[in-house]
């Protein structure tokens, strides 16, 4: 049983109120004395305390400055400080920083004493059960997004298969399709393909660690372009570069923000526009690049502008297929490098996004 006793540490220069300390307290708790802040810092590394008390006036060492001393090597046991003298101000000060639980005048009360041990015991198993439960957390969150992204990598093989054997039936004279089905199945296939792509695209973004290259936004910019104009070979684009200096970013996540926009820009035109367009404009700066994408394509009600960086949020006002994450990977992918953006839209007349990212360049010099 004495291994499941609350284990306190006091530290006092003087050897009758060890020994006092002791004699009250030992029936009730496992009890370890000092009569140094350093003899305390040598037996802490050997037992694992769930209390600290210390008495505040000390010769070499007082015990706000010994708390504070431990506070980063030894965070998790509770302080409590006895003081027989009124230093309030010091006291205060180190409750407000963190360095002590409480204080307890001396001589003490035996009862109010206990009854504040009993309290900061509480207070650590709490804490000890909430970092266990942090812990787990995180290893069944990091176990979910490992499934995940291994089970979308997998699902994807199936589905080009999918696809394969269509394109392959179409080839094919003998097969006849006079209802449009496998058009419809491609359509299908092409959706999930599209969701399960964006499941990747937000693991990746989760969990690859921000690096950080120097970027020409030229050749990005009509990478970006060269990969869309197929999607719809009638939408004109205008692209505007303007960097006079080095930009350094991370290359993916500027990628996933730039794809997921043009994206939208390109999915979301009116059906009857005669001159559909995607101006893509980017201004490079010391300290930032500033990036604006503008379409005349359906827009967005005004009420749907707070929600639309909300995962699986989907506009009710168009009647195209989407995932309701593209926008959330934006903002996410967007935090992760210390960015920022803002989206101005009237409804039947088009969408602009400005998004603005710190230099990096001008950090590192």
């Amino acid at each position: 049983m004495k291994n499941n006793r609350i284990r306190i540490l006091y530290i006092d220069d003087e050897v009758h109120n060890l020994n006092a300390f002791k004699a009250s307290f030992r029936r009730n708790y496992e009890i370890y004395t000092a009569g140094s802040a350093q003899e305390a810092k040598q037996l802490i590394r050997s037992i694992n305390v769930h209390i600290i008390i210390a008495d505040q006036k000390m010769p070499v060492t007082t015990g706000v400055e010994f708390f504070h001393e431990i506070r980063e090597t030894t965070p998790e046991p509770i302080r409590i400080l006895l003081t027989g003298y009124t230093d309030v101000e010091d006291i205060i000060d180190a409750i407000n920083k963190g360095h002590i639980y409480s204080y307890i005048k001396k001589p003490w009360d035996e009862l109010e004493l206990q009854k504040t041990i009993n309290n900061a015991f509480e207070i650590y198993t709490a804490r000890q059960q909430l970092k266990e439960k942090i812990i787990e957390l995180e290893k069944t969150n990091d176990e979910l997004n490992r499934f995940i992204y291994s089970t979308s990598h997998d699902l994807r093989s199936p589905l080009m298969s999918v696809l394969g054997i269509i394109n392959l039936a179409r080839l094919d004279n003998t097969v006849t399709d006079p209802n449009g089905y496998m058009d419809m199945i491609e359509t299908c296939v092409q959706k999930l393909d599209g969701f399960i792509q964006k499941i990747i695209e937000y693991y990746r973004n989760s969990r690859l660690d921000v690096e950080y290259e120097k970027i020409n936004f030229a050749t990005l910019l009509e990478d970006c372009v060269n990969a869309f104009r197929p999607q719809n070979t009638s939408i004109e684009y205008l692209v505007e570069v303007d960097q006079p200096i080095d930009f350094k970013g991370d290359t993916f996540r500027i990628l996933v923000i730039l794809n997921n926009l043009i994206s939208n820009a390109v999915k979301y035109q009116k059906p009857n526009e005669e001159q559909p367009q995607v101006k893509l404009s980017v201004k490079i700066e010391p300290h930032k690049g500033t990036i604006r994408i503008e379409d005349n394509g359906i827009g967005i009600l005004s009420e749907h502008l707070q929600n639309i960086f909300k995962m699986f949020f989907r506009s009710k006002n168009n009647n195209k297929p989407g995932s309701g994450i593209g926008l959330y990977i934006v903002k996410e992918a967007l935090n992760k490098i210390g960015g920022t953006i803002n989206v101005e839209s009237k409804y039947g007349e088009g969408t602009q996004f400005e998004i603005i990212i710190p230099n990096r360049n001008e950090f590192d010099s």
